[in-house]
């Protein structure tokens, strides 16, 4: 079953933090990352389709396909089934599943096996486990201060828009 949610590309979102209780008991499922996500904000579960931009304050899991932006001022988990296209901007980013495009962190990435990263990173930390494929650019700030993109991205989190379907 595919559940497919498809915006306007100009939409954005602010994920509300009461969204997410339900979905506390899917996260060992369909090949969870072994971080602790206890908490975790939001959830794009398996087999859903997302198109837009998401915008939250927290951290989010998503197990599904997102297909435009993340922004997040939290970590932002991807399970093995997910797949992202797009741009991530966030705090942190620990995935097994399969990113293509830019990544943009404040404190570090972690891949964890069998992750795929297609694409450019910018990070002061990254760890990658054996069995992951990256292919793309890396490049480590010295300094741990926020990209003036992170800044910038994460000073926006504080407005909200609801996204209603095309």
């Amino acid at each position: 079953m595919n559940t497919a949610l498809e915006f306007e590309e100009a939409s954005t979102t602010t994920v509300n933090p009461s969204i997410h209780s339900e979905h506390r008991s899917h996260h060992s499922n369909h090949g969870g990352v072994g971080m602790d996500q206890t908490n975790v904000v939001a959830f794009i579960g398996y087999g859903v389709e997302f198109k837009g931009v998401i915008k939250y304050q927290g951290n989010v899991r998503i197990d599904g396909q997102l297909d435009g932006e993340v922004h997040a001022n939290g970590t932002l988990y991807l399970g093995e089934q997910a797949i992202l296209t797009g741009k991530i901007v966030a705090q942190a980013v620990i995935s097994k599943g399969h990113i293509t495009g830019d990544i943009t962190t404040q404190d570090k990435i972690q891949l964890l096996a069998p992750a795929v990263l297609d694409g450019s990173i910018v990070t002061p930390s990254l760890f990658m486990e054996e069995g992951v494929t990256f292919n793309g650019t890396l490049e480590m700030p010295t300094s741990t201060a926020p990209t003036a993109e992170l800044e910038d991205s994460l000073d926006s989190l504080t407005v909200s828009e609801t996204l209603t379907p095309a």
